[in-house]
């Protein structure tokens, strides 16, 4: 089968929580470059409606909507939304997740929530609304949860990203055992150090210099280096593939571990 073809997601239909920038800007440009229709999800509705022209301008389909992750009835109506646009979801990206930096001992009970609900907690209940509706539909489909390297080895001073983000990798397991028998498979992807517009001054400074030198490839990730990955876990092209994460990290944790 020809990489064209079996990469193809045209009929798709996609939604990406987190889509008004960065890597869920990336990820929900390519799935609507290689022929899915795209919900795309975020709290910033002029982000994502300006995405959404963009999409339509080259050709494809997209549909912003507006929604916070951590309100499961706002998941409902986006499921909704999607479903009256292009039909049952049957790619689901949750990618929105917020950081923190700071002592494990000085951090608040508030924040520490803040990024469990969104780290975690929303990576779950998205993904069972997805599945819910998959099922009852009779759809198979793929979900890929979008964990991190700190997931697998921590650093100071991101003690609730870490432990969300292991969390993710975990959830992703029970999720794929449990639903694989319906044809819903379920993997996530760790990413390491991507350039964004969020993180791009901090890399680009001396302690990103430092961070640098601890990456054996030699150099930050760009959001389209994870192209593939999304690909390979959203198409044909893994379709034996379930409960995986894929690292994209340059080495960094192999580097880490020995």
């Amino acid at each position: 089968m020809a990489a064209a073809e079996i990469f193809d997601l045209r009929g798709k239909v996609a939604l990406v929580t987190g889509a008004s920038s960065g890597l869920g800007l990336r990820f929900a440009e390519c799935l609507a470059e290689n022929g899915a229709a795209v919900a795309l999800v975020a709290r910033r509705a002029d982000r994502i409606a300006a995405l959404a022209a963009k999409i339509e301008t080259a050709g494809g389909k997209a549909l912003p909507i507006d929604a916070d992750v951590r309100d499961r009835a706002a998941a409902q109506h986006a499921f909704d939304a999607a479903e009256r646009a292009f039909g049952i979801v049957t790619i689901l990206v949750n990618n929105a997740g917020v950081a923190h930096a700071g002592r494990a001992v000085e951090l608040p009970q508030e924040e520490w929530q803040r990024v469990l609900s969104t780290n975690l907690d929303a990576v779950f209940f998205w993904a069972q609304e997805a599945a819910r509706r998959m099922l009852a539909a009779g759809k198979t489909g793929a979900i890929v949860n979008i964990a991190s390297v700190l997931g697998l080895g921590v650093d100071k001073g991101v003690i609730a990203y870490a432990t969300a983000k292991a969390g993710v990798i975990q959830l992703t397991k029970a999720l794929a055992l449990e639903l694989a028998f319906k044809g819903i498979r379920v993997n996530a992807i760790a990413p390491g150090w991507i350039v964004t517009e969020l993180n791009r001054d901090y890399l680009m400074s001396e302690r990103g210099a430092a961070l640098k030198r601890q990456i054996p490839i030699g150099r930050f990730g760009e959001e389209r280096d994870l192209d593939g990955p999304l690909l390979l876990l959203v198409s044909d092209a893994g379709r034996f593939m379930t409960g995986a994460t894929i690292v994209a990290d340059g080495g960094q944790v192999v580097a880490l571990r020995g």
